[in-house]
C-alpha cells in the first residue's frame, strides 16, 4: 500500500504500461516526453463517433501564472508529458484569468495546437458581451476556430446556447455544449438535456459528489451526448482527506498507484463519461493522472465502497 506522496516522492517505474519518470527539483529527466507508455484508452463523442482520450486537462488555477515565469516553463513541461502520452484535450475559459492567454502561448510555442482538442466557454450576460468575449478569447488562444464551446455554468444559456449554434454553423466550432459544477446546477441540467439539443456536457463527479449519476449521466448517456467530468479531486479537497493515509488494498491489487488515480479512475468508471479534465501544473502529477487512462475500470461493487468511504 502506498500514499499519494509517497508514490510522487519514489522514483517510478514501468507500471501498467505508463512509464513514470524520475523526478529531481520538480524537473524530469531528459526524454520524459517520448518516454514508452501504453496508450490512453479513448472513448466516442456520440455525436460524430471521433474518439477522444479519456484523460484531458484544465487550466482553472494551474494555468494561472505568467508568461516566461518559472512557473509558466514548469507548464511546458506539463504539456509535453501531456502531449507526449496521447491526451489531446484541454478545457479552458475566458473567467480563468491569464489562463486563455498562457494557454495559447505554450500551444504556439510548443506546436501543439494541431493536436489539441481545444475546448473553451462563453461566460456572458448579453449578445454583445458573448461576441466581444468570444473574440477576446480567439485572440488570447492564437487560434480561429475551437472544438467545442460551451454556456459556462449555464450562464444565460437560453441566449448564448443559439449563438453558439450559430458559430458552429459558421465552422468556429464543431461541438457545443453546457457546463456546471455544483450540484445546485444538476436539475436545471437535466431539464436542457431533456428539452435542447447538444454535443457535449460538462459536469463535476466525484467520489464525495456523486449525485450527477442519479439522472444527469444515464439521461446523457440515453441522449448521445459526450460528458466532460470536472472537480474529480473536489478542488484538491479529497487529497486533504486522505493525507498519509494508505490506498485501499484492492486498489492496489487493481494496479491503481495513487489516489490520483482512484479517483479519476471512479469518475472513468462511469460509462456516461467521455474526457475527465483534471487541472494540475507539476508534470510528474501529470504523468501520475495519466495513469488513471489505462487499465481495467472499477467494478459497482468497488464504486459504491468509495462512495460510502467519502459521504
Amino acid at each position: 500500500m502506498v500514499t499519494r506522496r509517497h508514490f510522487l516522492a519514489t522514483t517510478a517505474t514501468a507500471t501498467a504500461g505508463l512509464g513514470l519518470l524520475a523526478v529531481h527539483a520538480g524537473v524530469f529527466a531528459q526524454g520524459a516526453a517520448s518516454a514508452q507508455a501504453a496508450p490512453l484508452q479513448t472513448r466516442k463523442i456520440p455525436s460524430t463517433g471521433e474518439p477522444l482520450p479519456v484523460i484531458g486537462a484544465g487550466t482553472s488555477g494551474s494555468f494561472e501564472v505568467e508568461a516566461g515565469s518559472p512557473q509558466y516553463q514548469q507548464l511546458k513541461q506539463v504539456l509535453q508529458v501531456f502531449f507526449g502520452h496521447g491526451a489531446r484535450v484541454i478545457d479552458t475559459s475566458p473567467n480563468y484569468g491569464t489562463a486563455d492567454a498562457v494557454l495559447g502561448q505554450l500551444l504556439e510555442e510548443g506546436g501543439w495546437r494541431q493536436n489539441t482538442f481545444l475546448a473553451t466557454k462563453i461566460a456572458a450576460d448579453s449578445l454583445a458581451a458573448a461576441q466581444a468575449q468570444w473574440a477576446g478569447s480567439l485572440q488570447k488562444l492564437r487560434t480561429e476556430t475551437v472544438d467545442l464551446l460551451q454556456i459556462h455554468n449555464l450562464r444565460d444559456w437560453k441566449e448564448q446556447l443559439p449563438y453558439a449554434r450559430e458559430l458552429k454553423a459558421q465552422g468556429k466550432t464543431r461541438y457545443v455544449g453546457v457546463t456546471h459544477y455544483t450540484d445546485s446546477g444538476l436539475a436545471e441540467l437535466e431539464r436542457i438535456l431533456r428539452n435542447e439539443k447538444l454535443d457535449f456536457i460538462q459536469i463535476h463527479y466525484s467520489v464525495n459528489s456523486p449525485n450527477a449519476a442519479r439522472s444527469v449521466l444515464p439521461l446523457a448517456q440515453d441522449k448521445g451526448v459526450a460528458v466532460l467530468i470536472n472537480r474529480a479531486f473536489d478542488d484538491g479537497r479529497l487529497f486533504a482527506r486522505v493525507k498519509d493515509q494508505a490506498l485501499p488494498a484492492w486498489a492496489t491489487e487493481a494496479g491503481i498507484g495513487s489516489w490520483a488515480q482512484l479517483f479519476l479512475k471512479f469518475a472513468l468508471s462511469h460509462p456516461a463519461v467521455t474526457t475527465v479534465i483534471p487541472a494540475t501544473s507539476r508534470p510528474e502529477r501529470q504523468l501520475d493522472q495519466l495513469k488513471a487512462g489505462t487499465g481495467p475500470q472499477l467494478s459497482a461493487e468497488q464504486q459504491q465502497r468509495l462512495i460510502q468511504q467519502f459521504a
